[in-house]
C-alpha cells in the first residue's frame, strides 16, 4: 500500500472526538510512510515504526479506531529491536514530554525510529514542512523545544543531546559559530513532502491487512 493511500486510510478512520486534529494527521502522517516501506523493505510495521502491536492497537483505539485492528496486525506479533542510540532519544524525549504519556511514549517511539531514515526529521515523519515539526515540538516536548532556542535541525540537536548524556562530544568545534559545517547543522530544510495529504475515498482494513499479510 502506498503511503498517499495509507494516509487517506488513516484520516478517513479517525475518532471525531480525538483533538484538534493535529495530533490525527501526525501519527497519521509518521504511520503512512512506515506502513508504504513495509513492502519496500519486506518487513512488519514494528520494524518500520518501532511500535509492537499492543503500542498499534493502543494509538488505534485512540486515534483511530476503525484502522485499530488492522494496524495491530500488521505489526505481525513482532517486537522492535531498538539500539543503543535509538534508546537514548526516546529516553531524551520523554525526559521532556508536556503531554501525557498515552500520546508522548509513542510518539518519542515512533519520532526515535524516524531518526534513523535519511532525511530531514520532517520529510522523515511525512509532515508537509517543517514548521509542523515545530508545532509538534512545541506541544509535545515543550521544554526540548525551548532547550533548542538556537532552531538546530532537530536530528542534530537529539543526537547532539545523546552524545552528551552519554559522556562524548558529537562536535568538535567549541562554539557552533565557529564550526566549519554550520549550514549542516542550522541551514534551510527545504524539500518536497513525502506525502500528498488529502481525503480520499475509504481503503477497507481487512483488504488492506490482506494485501500486506505476507511480509516478514
Amino acid at each position: 500500500m502506498a503511503p498517499d493511500q495509507a494516509y487517506r486510510w488513516l484520516m478517513s478512520a479517525c475518532a471525531p472526538s480525538a483533538g484538534d486534529g493535529f495530533d490525527q494527521h501526525v501519527f497519521a502522517s509518521i504511520l503512512s510512510l512506515a506502513i508504504g516501506q513495509m513492502a519496500e523493505r519486506q518487513v512488519s510495521l514494528a520494524v518500520t515504526s518501532g511500535l509492537d502491536s499492543v503500542a498499534l492497537a493502543e494509538i488505534g483505539a485512540q486515534l483511530f479506531p476503525d484502522a485499530a485492528p488492522a494496524l495491530a496486525a500488521m505489526a505481525q506479533g513482532a517486537t522492535p529491536i531498538v539500539e543503543i542510540e535509538e534508546q537514548s532519544i526516546r529516553e531524551i524525549l520523554l525526559m521532556y514530554a508536556s503531554t501525557p504519556l498515552p500520546l508522548s511514549r509513542p510518539l518519542a517511539q515512533l519520532l526515535a525510529r524516524r531518526c534513523n531514515e535519511p532525511h530531514h526529521l520532517w520529510q522523515d515523519l511525512g509532515l508537509r514542512n517543517r514548521g509542523e515539526l515545530s508545532t509538534l515540538m512545541e506541544r509535545h516536548f515543550a521544554r526540548l523545544r525551548t532547550r533548542n532556542q538556537n532552531d538546530m535541525k532537530w536530528k542534530k540537536f537529539l543526537f547532539r543531546m545523546v552524545c552528551g548524556s552519554e559522556g562524548f562530544t558529537l562536535c568538535p568545534a567549541p562554539v557552533c559559530t565557529e564550526c566549519d559545517d554550520f549550514a549542516g547543522c542550522f541551514g534551510g530544510e527545504d524539500g518536497i513532502a513525502q506525502l500528498t495529504h488529502s481525503h480520499g475515498d475509504d481503503i477497507p482494513p481487512a483488504a488492506f491487512v490482506e494485501e500486506n499479510h505476507t511480509v516478514h
